[in-house]
């Protein structure tokens, strides 16, 4: 039987959890669809990583401008992207022999997993995958929360979806809307970018970590009274955008739906 419950070790948890019924287990591996792709990799539930968080080491492995905008309070930023990723979690094992919980945006982000699979690359032991991500925990523990640098936080704070989706825009009424009286931004990492952007002469590069240019974009959309057409690679990280231009009180802007990727399958479709 696959183990869905699967947690910390019992040295450190000091409990032993029983295997779900099938029933459960099915309905568990259906909001978690990333546990059966990645059944080596062990998991921590919410509630055991909320009563060991003093325990062990908390990594978020999601970009420095998600962790800055929304993190677990004391939690650690290593990219899974970054170049140091493995001799940063090596500089950690040797000072502490706690286990590693590795983290990201919620049930069907992979980067948690992904993270582990990486960490015992680099013969990283005693690490896991809390899968249930940083909206669960801020949702149901919002004083171990971080939200624009406050904490704890207010719930009702945290932006929904169907407030995100108020402001995506299907790839071809994105493109349609892209003129003078719009300012284009293509946030991609730069190795996700292509030679040439999809709007040239409309849009600007810049990635979601360089804040100070980020910000002087939102200001002139502002001052000139332009709306913002925003793109990321898949349509997930503009979410963490969001949160900035509300706070900066600018709601002419919107976001592509599926992102470049989306755009793509839009020129390829028949």
């Amino acid at each position: 039987m696959h183990n869905t419950m699967r947690t910390l070790p019992a040295l450190v948890i000091g409990l032993t959890v029983s295997l779900p019924g099938a029933a459960a287990e099915a309905e568990a591996e259906a909001e978690f669809p990333g546990r059966a792709k990645y059944s080596d990799v062990k998991v921590v539930e919410l509630e055991e990583l909320y009563a060991q968080r003093n325990d062990v080491v908390i990594v978020d492995a999601r970009s420095s401008y998600e962790y800055d905008t929304l993190r677990v309070k004391g939690a650690l930023n290593i990219s899974l992207s970054s170049k140091s990723f493995g001799a940063e979690l090596t500089k950690i094992r040797a000072e502490t022999g706690k286990p590693i919980v590795f983290y990201c945006n919620g049930k069907t982000c992979m980067k948690s997993y992904k993270a582990v699979r990486q960490a015992i690359f680099h013969k990283i032991d005693n690490v896991m995958a809390f899968d249930a991500g940083i909206f669960d925990w801020a949702k149901s523990y919002p004083g171990e929360a971080v939200l624009l640098g406050d904490s704890p936080i207010n719930p009702k704070n945290l932006i929904s979806k169907t407030e995100l989706y108020k402001h995506m825009l299907k790839p071809a009424e994105f493109g349609k809307r892209v003129g003078n009286s719009t300012l284009v931004l293509d946030v991609r990492d730069l190795h996700q970018r292509e030679a040439i952007g999809f709007f040239p002469g409309h849009e600007r590069r810049v990635g979601l970590d360089d804040a100070k240019t980020l910000h002087k974009y939102i200001d002139r959309a502002k001052k000139q009274g332009k709306t913002l057409l925003i793109y990321d690679e898949v349509g997930k990280q503009v979410r963490w955008l969001q949160y900035t231009l509300e706070k900066a009180g600018l709601d002419n802007y919107f976001f592509m739906d599926g992102g470049a990727n989306g755009y793509y399958e839009m020129l390829a479709a028949p």
